[in-house]
């Protein structure tokens, strides 16, 4: 009996050890995707491996090393200062930003992981958008994370993207959670390229097909509504993919969907920087690009509620928040591109949307 016992602790000690090690090969791994350790800590996440929300932080992290990774395969003359903060009111941030390399002039990729007490204007915001939330003495706790980036290159010819997928929940006064995806992705091109667009809305497309072929077109048109100019009459660009509020048909299969989604996101968009990062341009061009980056950034500050919301609540980072705006723009009074030019096509389509699928 003695000799079997011991031989049981033997087994359970080298069984022990041997789930000790996969753990330690897991998180050197993990480590190794990552741009930084994770805000909530990458043991409590393995720990907390099972639920939604340490699997929304991990891949939110994953997204973040794989498009940090892959935009500085191409501009190899710069690299990527990485930037973490945290907040006091709780939870914190990963910044990514590469600024004046020889291909972007200034790309950015951020992972916030934030919770706390919901600010009444913050509050108010999601109200006008139909949320009911029961405050209990007028505190609503939350949490909310997400990856977002913008990617500003220096050729005019290389399109700028932004996307960003986010999870949000929200405890009432009786214990109900509210929860919530949300996110997208789109292209903003200085100049029409017909092969870039339907490449971008394809690889997007196929990424929504594989849930629903109901979500494609309905979140194509939610983009060229979200990213309007009401002031200018334009879109901000040529769309790509925009949802907000989906809680449904489970949480489960939301997660899958953006998950998909964010997966989407390196090959929708790299094949175009590749194609045009050596294109020659002319002054005239670079000036072009300079006035629409200026439209670009009337959107993020006027109309963009990710904006409104990080200026909104307490505790924010602006630094991170105002990541978005391109390191260049330009305003000029009254400039109107001559009819007939490449100029004037891209506003056309701006005014315009097109279906690029089909």
């Amino acid at each position: 009996l003695g000799l079997g016992l011991w031989r049981r602790r033997q087994q359970a000690a080298m069984a022990a050890s041997e789930e000790d090690e996969a753990e330690k090969k897991e998180e050197e791994e993990l480590r190794q995707r990552f741009m930084a350790p994770p805000v909530s800590g990458l043991r409590e996440l393995r720990r907390r491996r099972r639920e939604l929300r340490s699997r929304m932080e991990l891949l939110i992290m994953e997204t973040q090393g794989e498009v940090c990774r892959a935009l500085a395969a191409l501009d190899p003359g710069a690299s990527f200062a990485v930037d973490t903060w945290e907040r006091k009111e709780g939870g914190g941030g990963i910044s990514c930003v590469l600024q004046d390399g020889e291909v972007f002039e200034k790309a950015g990729v951020n992972v916030s992981v934030v919770s706390g007490l919901l600010s009444e204007e913050a509050a108010r915001q999601m109200r006008s958008r139909g949320k009911s939330l029961k405050a209990k003495d007028g505190k609503l706790p939350f949490c909310a994370m997400g990856v977002s980036s913008v990617i500003h290159p220096k050729n005019p010819h290389v399109p700028t993207m932004h996307f960003n997928y986010r999870y949000f929940e929200i405890e009432e006064a009786d214990g109900t959670k509210q929860w919530w995806f949300g996110g997208g992705t789109d292209l903003t091109p200085t100049y029409l390229n017909e092969e870039d667009a339907v490449h971008f809305h394809k690889t997007l497309k196929e990424a929504c097909d594989k849930h629903d072929l109901k979500l494609y077109p309905k979140y194509k048109k939610w983009c060229d509504d979200y990213f309007y100019i009401k002031h200018r009459g334009e879109r901000r660009g040529i769309g790509g993919i925009f949802f907000d509020d989906m809680d449904s048909p489970s949480k489960e299969e939301v997660f899958q969907f953006v998950k998909s989604c964010a997966k989407a996101v390196v090959p929708c968009y790299i094949p175009i920087v590749k194609r045009h990062c050596h294109d020659s341009f002319t002054p005239e061009e670079k000036l072009w690009q300079q006035l629409r980056r200026g439209r670009y950034v009337e959107f993020n500050l006027v109309y963009d509620r990710g904006t409104k919301f990080g200026l909104l609540t307490p505790g924010s980072r602006i630094e991170s928040i105002l990541m978005s705006l391109p390191l260049t723009a330009r305003w000029e009074y009254m400039h109107t591109p001559p009819e007939s030019s490449k100029e004037a096509e891209i506003l056309e389509v701006l005014r315009n949307p097109k279906d690029w699928v089909h």
